[in-house]
């Protein structure tokens, strides 16, 4: 089998250092360079490979088009540039140094069940459960710019400081259900300002909202002024957090599905109809059961959709403050689109009247978010 030579912005590749890439080795089972030597060492394309169509992966996967860069500028540059508040950007920087701390807490701490119970809605409460939610509690009671906190373990909306600027609801670690598994889970982090404060206000209302996904690395994404970014922490040997991804869009158009709650699909015909639909036409599905890595992977393939409607026997479980809205600015802010699954209209225009309200939920590519209104609500 002949060895495959390709040209990269580092040099050469694996391949050509004697490895054949994984991906091209799925892809067909042989690879032919018809040239390969411009002037001396300087390596040309190789022409586009023959695909054996028994090769399935090569039509549904998605591999990253992300090009490494020479440099990568930290959080501190990108809020100072692009966060007009400098108020709030004290209170990003706080929030993005808890989640490097349950960062670390993930990578050292083994899962077990807590020892106290303390959540009243009724969830089992693990250990990273508790440390990350006390983390969250401990920087609202000593950031003065903190005037309320809401926590996804809790039911109240808590008054931290009088005098503070913003009102922060949590999630502390979305995804206690697969944690066990080693799978990625993740922190929602929504921010209201004072003057509307949580309860009464909408997801609009928000001036950031933040989401962590632990993985095999981590990062976290944020709303900045002029769009959505992705930080990543530790990497590339710097000590923080480096800008990865800047601007991030999310195509109209999507051939990726995330579909939550299938059980509904037993009682709504639209739901069943809609699965079928994806599955008739070859997307591909990526569903985990964790919402921060299912919707996350929107904003690095650039396009998906995640669908989670109800039924009455499978009533909503989504919270609206802790995660539907600070989801939905985040992928709104990318240019895609939001239904709260029952009027087809924005998750960000719902009200938030309790701080447990439960809501249905479609977000991702616009196009597929519009299917979801038609096929499942009629709208």
């Amino acid at each position: 089998m002949a060895v495959v030579l390709a040209s990269s912005s580092l040099g050469l590749n694996a391949a050509s250092r004697g490895a054949a890439p994984r991906s091209a080795a799925l892809r067909s089972p042989r690879m032919a360079v018809e040239s390969w030597y411009d002037t001396g060492a300087r390596l040309m394309e190789p022409p586009t490979a023959t695909v054996d169509e028994a090769f399935g992966a090569s039509h549904t996967s998605f591999y990253t088009d992300a090009v490494k860069q020479d440099s990568y500028p930290m959080l501190e540059e990108i809020l100072d540039a692009k966060l007009a508040n400098k108020e709030l950007v004290k209170v990003v920087q706080t929030m993005f140094d808890a989640c490097g701390t349950i960062t670390e807490a993930l990578r050292k701490e083994l899962v077990t069940v807590a020892e106290n119970q303390a959540s009243v809605f009724g969830d089992v409460q693990l250990g990273v459960d508790v440390l990350a939610d006390d983390l969250m509690w401990d920087l609202c009671k000593t950031d003065p710019l903190i005037k309320n906190g809401a926590s996804e373990e809790e039911p109240e909306v808590r008054e931290m400081h009088e005098d503070g600027k913003f009102c922060i609801c949590w999630d502390p670690l979305d995804g206690s259900s697969i944690v066990d598994n080693n799978w990625a889970v993740g922190t929602i982090i929504g921010i209201w300002g004072a003057e509307t404060g949580i309860i009464g206000a909408t997801g609009r209302d928000q001036v950031t909202s933040m989401v962590a996904l632990y993985g095999p690395r981590t990062t976290m994404f944020v709303a900045l002024d002029d769009g959505l970014y992705e930080f990543t922490y530790g990497a590339n040997g710097v000590d923080g957090w480096i800008c990865s991804r800047e601007r991030i869009q999310i195509a109209e158009e999507s051939k990726i599905f995330s579909p939550a709650n299938m059980r509904a699909a037993q009682d709504v015909e639209g739901y069943s109809s809609l699965i079928d639909y994806w599955m008739g036409n070859r997307y591909t599905l990526r569903y985990s059961g964790g919402l921060v890595p299912d919707v996350c992977q929107q904003f690095t393939k650039k396009q998906g959709v995640f669908a989670n409607p109800t039924s009455k026997g499978s009533p909503a479980k989504i919270r609206l403050a802790f995660e539907a809205a600070p989801f939905a600015l985040l992928v709104e802010k990318a240019g895609g689109k939001t239904s709260e699954g029952v009027e087809g209209t924005s998750v960000l225009d719902v009200p938030i009247t309790g701080i447990d309200q439960r809501t249905a939920l479609c977000i991702g590519s616009s196009k597929e978010v519009d299917r979801f209104n038609s096929m499942v609500l009629g709208k």
